[in-house]
């Protein structure tokens, strides 16, 4: 389990920025705790992570990580190609898991998705890199960037908990969908990020759910 780090100065310097913009956002910490800032691996694991992390919880997310890290090889793009697929269904990853794993690992050892690279892109053409790799979609790219490579504005308007926390925060009738809530958003910038990582707190707190990393043999997940 990785311990979540602290907070760095231009992360809290931002949320100073992002409350003065919405004065919501300085009640979840009073009310939750500090926010502790999670950190994901960059490059494969980090997105390997992500793709267990898809559309499930994070309790079964974090049993089907345990597995699959055990392993030979698995958190690397050429061990993962080499398992056969019945060593990976035996895992807990569904078929199109399995499927998604290998077009990350082809991708990531045939140098076409670089972290390195990743960090001279804007956001726009990260995410773009990210999800030209079948099975990585934009909530998945979002999520990775934001805590493998800690930006600050990325924004994973897609994320249940996070509208979710904004609702409850709020008090709005329903959980807003994607658009309307960028579009929500969209006076946070160049904080989005932070204000997710906020969210995902308050969502924890309300909720009782664990992060992913919270939990035993977890990784890194909101």
């Amino acid at each position: 389990m990785t311990e979540p780090c602290t907070i760095p100065d231009a992360a809290r310097a931002g949320i100073r920025a992002l409350i003065a913009v919405e004065p919501a956002f300085g009640t979840i910490e009073a009310a939750c705790g500090p926010l502790a800032w999670r950190v994901r691996p960059r490059g494969f694991p980090g997105l390997l992570q992500a793709i267990m992390a898809q559309q499930i919880s994070n309790q079964a997310a974090s049993a089907i990580w345990r597995r699959l890290a055990a392993l030979p090889g698995a958190t690397t793009p050429q061990g993962l190609l080499a398992l056969d697929d019945d060593s990976l269904r035996g895992a807990g990853l569904s078929r199109p898991k399995v499927a998604h794993a290998r077009a990350l690992a082809s991708a990531c050892a045939g140098g076409v998705l670089d972290a390195d690279r990743l960090d001279q892109l804007s956001d726009e053409a990260a995410i773009a890199a990210i999800t030209a790799v079948r099975g990585l979609g934009p909530w998945t790219a979002e999520v990775y960037l934001l805590f493998a490579h800690q930006r600050m504005d990325v924004f994973p308007a897609g994320d249940i908990a996070v509208a979710g926390a904004w609702a409850a925060l709020k008090n709005l009738p329903a959980r807003p969908g994607p658009v309307p809530l960028r579009a929500m958003a969209a006076p946070w910038r160049p904080y989005r990020a932070l204000a997710a990582r906020l969210l995902w707190h308050h969502w924890r707190h309300m909720t009782g759910r664990p992060a992913m990393d919270e939990l035993p043999g977890g990784g890194d997940a909101p």
